[in-house]
């Protein structure tokens, strides 16, 4: 991994962040198929797409500038001075667990490592504060943040129809903090 600082963020770097690229690109999206024969529950798969898809980020990222300032974590992966990524969580949402709303990793430097430091920071911070769990929130249609959160060993936890502002379906994944 290149030489990257991750720390909690300065008031300095908050005008960098909106300016980091936030779209993704993902060659897959997740299919629901619920069971059948009167069963409970819904399995999701990864099903290809014909051609890889941009896809916007969820939230405006100039709008991120306000909620930044009700998270209560905001981390930055910092190089050469600049930040190049950042992680935004915030503790409370659900009964000791650090909820990750944000990872935003500058296309360039994508996998690297920093997404992955970042959130190990992050599970430190909550583990610090005797939170016992971290969720990690994805669309549907991000295969790469999906794929991320699966390696990082988050495991499959629920979903929720049109819980971003542009109609997208949630995944929720979840990961003990020790």
């Amino acid at each position: 991994m290149p030489q990257i600082e991750i720390r909690t963020a300065l008031a300095t770097d908050i005008p960098y962040l909106p300016k980091i690229g936030h779209h993704s690109i993902s060659e897959t999206v997740w299919k629901m198929t619920w069971a059948g024969n009167g069963g409970l529950g819904a399995t999701f798969r990864p099903a290809p797409l014909p051609r890889p898809l941009k896809l916007a980020y969820p939230h405006d990222p100039q709008n991120l500038v306000d909620t930044w300032q009700r998270r209560s974590l905001l981390l930055v992966a910092v190089h050469d001075g600049l930040p190049i990524g950042y992680l935004a969580a915030e503790a409370g949402r659900l009964q000791h667990g650090l909820w990750l709303t944000d990872i935003v990793v500058h296309p360039p430097w994508r996998r690297k490592g920093i997404g992955t430091a970042l959130v190990l920071t992050a599970g430190e911070w909550g583990s610090e504060r005797g939170l016992r769990q971290m969720v990690l929130e994805a669309s549907f249609r991000n295969g790469p943040a999906i794929t991320f959160a699966q390696h990082l060993g988050f495991t499959f936890s629920g979903f929720q129809y049109g819980y971003y502002p542009n109609g997208d379906v949630a995944l929720f994944f979840t990961l003990p903090l020790t």
